[in-house]
Order: C-alpha cells, then sequence, then structure tokens
C-alpha cells in the first residue's frame, strides 16, 4: 500500500503539532507523514483519479504542513488534514479546468463551439476556501434537479468535458449545455438563499 509505514510513537496528534510549533522539529512532520500519508492519498485519488497524481498531491500537502500548522488553530488534526487534502485537490482540478478552456465540440449541426466559461462561483472550489463554504456549495449542487446535479458535478467538480458527459449520462449535447446553463444559475440563487452570496461572490 502507498505511503504505509509504522509509526515511531503513540505520542496524540495534538501534542505532537504542539512540540513541533515549540521546537520546529522536522522529524515531527515525518510522524504525521507516517501516520497520515496513506489517508491523505485515499482523498487525492478519489478526486484525481490518478496514482502519480495523487501521490504527487500528497508530497505537496505535507511540504506545505510547516507554514500550515503555524497559522491555524487545530483541534482534530485528522479532521483538519482531510479537509486541506480536499482542498488542495480541488484546486488542481480547477488549474487544470482552467488550462483547458478550450475545447472544442461538433454540435447537432456539426459546427463548432467553445468550453462554457467558468462561472463566479467556481473560485469557491479552491484552497482558499473553507470548509464550510464549500459544504454550502455541495448541498446546494445535491438540492439541484437531477440533470443538472449530474452535469453540474461532472463538469466543474470533476472536471470532465462535454464529450465525456455525453458518454457517461446519455444527454445529448443540447441536454448537457442546458443543465449546465441552468444548473449554473439555479446555484447561485439557492447561495442566495442561504445569504451567503456577498461573502462567496
Amino acid at each position: 500500500m502507498l505511503f504505509k509505514a509504522k509509526p515511531r510513537t503513540d505520542l496524540p496528534d495534538i501534542l505532537l503539532i504542539k512540540e513541533y510549533i515549540d521546537s520546529g522539529d522536522q522529524k515531527i512532520l515525518g510522524e504525521l507523514f507516517l501516520r497520515y500519508s496513506h489517508l491523505v492519498y485515499g482523498v487525492c485519488y478519489k478526486y484525481l483519479h490518478d496514482v502519480e497524481d495523487s501521490r504527487d498531491a500528497v508530497i505537496e500537502i505535507f511540504g506545505n504542513l510547516a507554514n500550515l500548522l503555524k497559522k491555524h488553530r487545530i483541534r482534530n488534526f485528522k479532521s483538519w488534514l482531510h479537509s486541506v487534502a480536499k482542498n488542495h485537490c480541488l484546486m488542481q482540478i480547477r488549474k487544470k479546468s482552467v488550462e483547458n478552456m478550450s475545447d472544442p465540440l461538433p454540435d447537432d449541426e456539426g459546427s463548432e463551439i467553445e468550453f462554457m466559461e467558468f462561472p463566479d462561483f467556481i473560485h469557491l472550489i479552491n484552497g482558499d476556501s473553507n470548509e464550510q463554504k464549500l459544504s454550502l456549495l455541495y448541498r446546494s449542487i445535491d438540492e439541484l434537479e437531477e440533470g443538472q446535479k449530474i452535469c453540474i458535478t461532472l463538469f466543474f467538480l470533476e472536471n470532465n468535458s462535454y464529450k465525456e458527459i455525453f458518454g457517461k449520462t446519455g444527454y445529448d449535447f443540447r441536454q448537457v449545455k442546458s443543465y449546465i446553463q441552468n444548473g449554473k444559475r439555479n446555484l447561485k440563487l439557492k447561495l442566495e438563499k442561504l445569504k451567503v452570496n456577498s461573502e462567496l461572490f
């Protein structure tokens, strides 16, 4: 199993972190890596669906711990680390999506169309977003009409192209385009209803 190793001490996470903050001893970060790298890898693979990308993400996440541990008050390290890993992966997905902004596909008449631009709310899905905001976003997506929920999830959260969505759902191009456009609009309305629009957009 990737990154699996036996921790060297039974000292609780919270005490290890306190010791690191007090001493700056890099061996403590190594201990946290031994304890949780396999769990972080599992989170990364869930979102990235690629072994090498997930392994790289684990290294990057633990490489950032030195600074993150000093900036945050952490009560439950395992839960906090899970959120850090998820947000890191979502940011990687967003970056890839922006890089692949143009993905021409034929419509029913055979002409080409440009891949749709991302809505304003997509900036929520990155490493700067906190768990509460992401939770509101996911909850709002889950409340969408089924076709909208499926297409919004596949397109924005899982980085699928239109062509991939066609293959996975059986919807035609016009249906996918409609579900995504209407889903974007309904998401904004739902977030506004939750009175978070001023904070999120």
